[in-house]
């Protein structure tokens, strides 16, 4: 079972996404939150797999939760704004997926499910705003550890900060899903990457991918 914390400012869509998370089998709705604040006690609290996170909160908005909450605990950033900066600093803060409020219920749960998997929900639009955000910044410096990546690792980095899927991977590179995700595995481990959003980011701060 899939436990979810639903915050947003908004009693009414906080209810609307209740009543859609607990009409799967597979997941249920543990707590909600109506202030990033609130959002961060409760998830103290519950320790919920996933947290539906909004942006716009009072007290504290969504981004400086999420920063507070990303670890042991999955955030999806569910917006209706969406602006560049938002997406980068969700991602930056720890967020592993950024969907807006129009994304169809289907989609919304699926993503819930993306992310409790431990992978990172980011859609050809988003990935498109990272790239965006660091052609309108100066260049970073190198991440620390990135010495100790292989040849084929950058490969593999390079493609993931692309877009391209573990499938797609597997098939561009011809290896096979399971060489793919130890590829992966160890690029998190060495990056100390939580999961893909981050590796999408390390590849552009280190420069292993620069915008084109």
């Amino acid at each position: 079972m899939i436990r979810v914390l639903v915050a947003d400012d908004q009693a009414l869509l906080r209810g609307s996404f209740r009543v859609l998370v607990e009409s799967e089998p597979d997941l249920t709705v543990v707590g909600e939150a109506g202030t990033g604040a609130e959002a961060v006690a409760v998830a103290e609290r519950v320790r919920p797999d996933v947290v539906l996170m909004d942006v716009r909160m009072p007290v504290m908005d969504g981004i400086e939760a999420t920063r507070r909450i990303a670890g042991g605990t999955r955030v999806l950033i569910v917006t209706m704004f969406d602006l560049d900066a938002y997406v980068y600093a969700a991602l930056r803060a720890g967020a592993s997926g950024f969907l807006l409020k129009d994304t169809p219920p289907a989609d919304l749960l699926a993503g819930i499910r993306v992310v409790a998997a431990g992978e990172a929900l980011l859609a050809p639009t988003v990935t498109r705003r990272l790239i965006e955000e660091f052609t309108r910044v100066p260049a970073r410096p190198a991440m620390p550890g990135l010495d100790g990546v292989t040849e084929r690792e950058r490969e593999v980095l390079t493609l993931v900060a692309r877009g391209l899927s573990n499938a797609e991977l597997a098939a561009h590179l011809h290896l096979s899903l399971a060489t793919v995700k130890t590829h992966i595995g160890r690029l998190l481990a060495k990056l100390g990457a939580r999961d893909r959003a981050q590796l999408v980011i390390a590849a552009y701060e280190s420069g292993v991918v620069r915008p084109r």
